[in-house]
């Protein structure tokens, strides 16, 4: 690994590629408490040894659902006091982080970790996939929109109120 990729790797990188390990390792976890992700980072050495502020980018830098303070990174969220796991798009986030990144920018990995990418968007996937499954109403989605496919909606609730009194 070169020294010219290590220096290019953010906080919030490593963050979230100590993140995404654990979930990767530990997948009947939905998620981590802090401390977890600050010790498995640590334990990565992507840079020989843990930098200072790492563990305030865990606890709010990096977490989508809380304010601005000051980044705009939606990399993880706050699953409850404590815990974090790997933002997924379709997450509430608070507005302020509005166009942050959400994943590390795949040039600024390191040599090995790219592969993470794209175990994150399977991932992501199937735990959005699975939710919906869960929600009954979410599951009612598109149903119906055969009946206005050939109309505009306002149109076809004009036609059914037709008579009305």
């Amino acid at each position: 690994m070169s020294v010219l990729t290590l220096s290019r790797l953010r906080l919030a990188d490593e963050v979230w590629i100590a993140t995404a390990l654990l979930h990767r390792e530990h997948p009947e976890k939905s998620d981590f408490s802090i401390e977890e992700i600050v010790e498995r980072a640590r334990s990565e050495k992507l840079l020989g040894s843990m930098r200072p502020g790492l563990y305030v980018h865990v606890v709010q830098h990096c977490v989508a659902n809380r304010l601005r303070n000051p980044a705009r990174y939606r990399m993880l969220y706050e699953s409850g006091e404590g815990r974090r796991r790997l933002f997924r798009r379709g997450d509430a986030y608070s507005p302020d982080r509005e166009g942050g990144r959400i994943t590390p920018n795949p040039a600024d990995l390191p040599q090995g970790y790219s592969t993470l990418l794209q175990w994150y968007e399977e991932w992501s996937r199937a735990a959005r996939q699975s939710e919906t499954a869960d929600d009954e109403l979410l599951l009612l989605a598109g149903s119906g929109k055969e009946l206005w496919a050939d109309e505009h909606a306002d149109d076809y609730v004009r036609r059914l109120r037709e008579g009305w009194e």
